[in-house]
C-alpha cells in the first residue's frame, strides 16, 4: 500500500472517529473474517481484536510475539480496502517502532493499553506512538485504552473513574484520537467518562451486558467495538454445528459460501 493510500485511510478513520455517529467496529482476526465482515454495507472500519489473533495462532491473550501479531493484521489489511484499526496489545518494548511498523504495512490507527503503568510512564509512551506517527506523515488515530477499571482491583469506582479520566485527559492532549476505558458498561459509569473526557471522545466495548449503540451514541461515546466476543460468538457457532453434525451429518442447505 502507498503512503497516499495510508493515509487516505487515516483521514477516513478520522473522519468516523469524528462524526456525529457512533462509529461500530465488529472485531475480526483474520483475512477471512475480515473480508466477510467488509463485504457489509454497513461496514465502514476494520478493527482486529488482538485477543482472538492471539487465540487463533495459539497464544493466550497478551503473549502474542509482535513479528506475529503484525504479520496476523497485515493480511486483514491486504483482504480489506477500508480503514484497518489494529489491536496492538500494550505496543510492546517499543511503541513507536510498533506504530513504524504497523503503519508500514497499511494500519491507520491502533489500541494500546496502558496496563496501568505509572502514570508518566503511560502518558510518554502515548506521546512516543504520536511522535512516530507524526514523523510518518499519516494522521495515525490512536485508540489510547486506560484499564483504570479492569485493572483498578478493590478500590471503589470513583476513584478508577478519576483515574481513568486524569489519564485519559493526558492522552488526549498528547494527541490520542480516542480514550478507550473497558469496563465502562453502564450510565453510571460511561456518563462521567463522557462528562470528564469531552463529548465524541469516550471509546468502550459492547461486552455482554453492555449498553447497546443507540444509546451508547446519545450519551456520547464515540466508538464501539466487541474485542473477543465475535470470536467467541463464532466458535460456539462451529461448536453447536459440529453436535449436529454429529447427530445428523447434515450441513444446513441454506449455508452461504462466505469463502
Amino acid at each position: 500500500m502507498t503512503e497516499a493510500n495510508t493515509n487516505s485511510r487515516a483521514q477516513q478513520l478520522k473522519a468516523l472517529h469524528e462524526a456525529p455517529e457512533i462509529l461500530s467496529v465488529v472485531n475480526v482476526w483474520d483475512a477471512i473474517s475480515a473480508s466477510t465482515v467488509a463485504a457489509l454495507p454497513e461496514t465502514k472500519a476494520i478493527a482486529t481484536a488482538g485477543h482472538s489473533i492471539a487465540a487463533a495462532y495459539g497464544y493466550a491473550d497478551g503473549t502474542m510475539p509482535l513479528d506475529v501479531a503484525l504479520s496476523g493484521v497485515e493480511r486483514i489489511v491486504k483482504a480489506v480496502d477500508l480503514p484497518v484499526t489494529a489491536d496492538l496489545d500494550d505496543g510492546y518494548e517499543d511503541p513507536a517502532e510498533t506504530i513504524r511498523r504497523a503503519i508500514a504495512i497499511g494500519v491507520v490507527g491502533a489500541n494500546v493499553e496502558d496496563r496501568l503503568r505509572p502514570f508518566n510512564d503511560a502518558v510518554a509512551r502515548v506521546q512516543a506512538i504520536i511522535k512516530a506517527a507524526e514523523e510518518e506523515g499519516i494522521a495515525f488515530q490512536l485508540n489510547a485504552r486506560t484499564d483504570a477499571i479492569v485493572r483498578g482491583g478493590d478500590r471503589p469506582i470513583k476513584d478508577s473513574l478519576d483515574d481513568a479520566i486524569a489519564r485519559g485527559r493526558a492522552f488526549l492532549d498528547a494527541g490520542a484520537a480516542l480514550v478507550f476505558v473497558p469496563g465502562a458498561l453502564n450510565r453510571e459509569t460511561i456518563e462521567p467518562l463522557v462528562e470528564g473526557l469531552g463529548h465524541g471522545k469516550l471509546s468502550v466495548i459492547g461486552a455482554p451486558g453492555a449498553l447497546p449503540a443507540n444509546e451508547l451514541q446519545e450519551l456520547g461515546v464515540a466508538r464501539v467495538s466487541y474485542g473477543p466476543f465475535t470470536q467467541r460468538v463464532a466458535l460456539r457457532a462451529l461448536q453447536d454445528l459440529a453436535i449436529d453434525l454429529y447427530g445428523s451429518g447434515v450441513i444446513p442447505a441454506d449455508t452461504p459460501a462466505l469463502n
